[in-house]
């Protein structure tokens, strides 16, 4: 029994121990807690402190911030204003064509002539027609013969003809003979009394038959002298017309081997070379006449109902930035894409020095609206409520350089200005730069280089 009670007290001992220690953990971690939580507060209570300084300002430097605000201004002006619309467009040549081949055969002589100038009619190209000259020489041949053939068919007679004529001939001679000797005698019996006068009539009608068919027979071998049969006549006329044609044909195509610039202009493209061989309708080269462009551009057909040929549209290359050139409409289409509704205009515009180059691109602004009379204000010194809305605010500066929000409604607008339906009068100063956010009522002053454009004040 001591034993046991011996193994109590020793285990009674250890639980003792362990409690204790246990403790002083737990008080150990309550204390660091709370010095913890004790640093997080002052910290909060120096950065409370530290805002309160700050915050709190001498009286010199609120008087500071009474200072006006320092913005540019210009005068609210009545005038005329068109929007404008800028579409994308491409620069083409005012006339333009590719070149071909129309007879088969090797290129004789061609340089390199791209990029150069050239001049109606200028030699750009010559093929070999040496085969064509041959053929040329045999075809005109063949039109001389024609015609030799022509000219003795329609000159000469058919022998047997011109055998019947001379027996007619010589037959009416006869007969007048015969007829002059029996109207002689009745005659010269009539005159004895021997016949009647009846029977010398008869006589002297006969004599005038017979001279008038010896007439006739005469005439009729002048005629077969000079004639030929009608059907070898269209024979002998058609060979010579085929004979003709012929040779106009080779004459052609011998004009064909000589190429030449169909109008002044640039050569944009050279397909083929001196050396090559062309086919007929194969391209040899590409001209344009870039002294006058087109820029064809699409807009939209909303806008297109607006323009007519004859107004006028800025022209921006964009090969050449800043550049800004002045053309004329000279076609509004009147077709337009369904796909896309626009409708293709065209704008002129002369280029004279050739600085604009075919197939390049060039922004191309129409105006569209037109507005007359109306108070303009610069597109800066209205705040909109929205991208697309219609209205939105103007600060005004007064004759105390105070500034006031004055609510306006937009009308037409452009880029840089912009209509003023409602809210202005015109001759208001207003602010153009220095006005975002703004609040009504503040102080302002102009800045410096803004001449002529302050704000009145009056006499102190």
């Amino acid at each position: 029994m001591a034993g046991d009670d011996k193994k109590m007290s020793i285990l009674a001992d250890h639980e003792s121990a362990a409690d204790s220690s246990m403790r002083r953990v737990f008080l150990f971690r309550e204390g660091n807690r709370w010095k913890l939580v004790a640093l997080v507060l002052g910290l909060i209570a120096v950065v409370v402190v530290l805002f309160l300084l700050l915050k709190k300002k001498p009286a010199g430097e609120e008087a500071e911030e009474a200072v006006v605000v320092s913005v540019k201004v210009e005068k609210a002006e009545r005038g005329s204003i068109s929007a404008e619309v800028t579409v994308l467009g491409t620069i083409f040549g005012r006339k333009e064509a590719t070149v071909s081949s129309k007879i088969a055969g090797q290129i004789k002589t061609m340089a390199l002539v791209r990029n150069k100038p050239v001049h109606e009619g200028d030699v750009i190209a010559t093929l070999e027609a040496r085969d064509v000259l041959a053929q040329r020489a045999e075809a005109a041949a063949a039109l001389d013969e024609a015609r030799s053939n022509l000219r003795n068919v329609t000159g000469g007679s058919i022998p047997q003809t011109a055998a019947q004529d001379e027996k007619a001939v010589r037959d009416a001679r006869a007969n007048v003979s015969n007829a002059r000797r029996v109207y002689e005698r009745r005659l010269t019996l009539y005159e004895q009394g021997g016949i009647s006068k009846k029977e010398v009539d008869a006589s002297q009608l006969a004599l005038t038959t017979a001279e008038n068919d010896l007439r006739l027979a005469e005439a009729t071998e002048r005629l077969h002298v000079v004639t030929m049969s009608p059907s070898d006549r269209r024979v002998a006329e058609s060979k010579l017309k085929q004979a003709e044609d012929r040779l106009s044909n080779l004459d052609a195509q011998l004009g064909y081997a000589v190429i030449r610039a169909p109008f002044t202009g640039v050569i944009t493209e050279q397909f083929q070379f001196q050396g090559e061989f062309a086919q007929p309708g194969a391209k040899l080269f590409a001209i344009d006449d870039v002294s006058e462009v087109i820029v064809k551009a699409p807009v939209a057909d909303t806008v297109a109902a607006q323009l007519k040929v004859g107004d006028a549209a800025k022209v921006l290359p964009q090969d050449l930035p800043g550049e800004e050139l002045v053309g004329v409409i000279s076609l509004v289409s009147r077709a337009s894409d369904p796909q896309s509704r626009t409708v293709e205009i065209w704008v002129n515009l002369k280029n004279e020095g050739g600085h604009l180059r075919a197939d390049s691109a060039a922004k191309v602004v129409v105006a569209t609206q037109t507005a007359n009379d109306v108070v303009i204000v610069p597109a800066s010194a209205v705040t909109l409520e929205a991208t697309n809305a219609n209205e939105g605010s103007v600060m005004v500066v007064d004759e105390e350089s105070v500034a006031h929000e004055t609510k306006v409604t937009v009308g037409v607008r452009t880029s840089e200005k912009m209509e003023i339906t409602s809210g202005m009068k015109g001759g208001e100063t207003i602010v153009v730069e220095g006005n975002y956010a703004l609040p009504d009522g503040t102080k302002v002053e102009v800045s410096e280089g803004e001449e002529g454009k302050s704000p009145q004040k009056k006499d102190d």
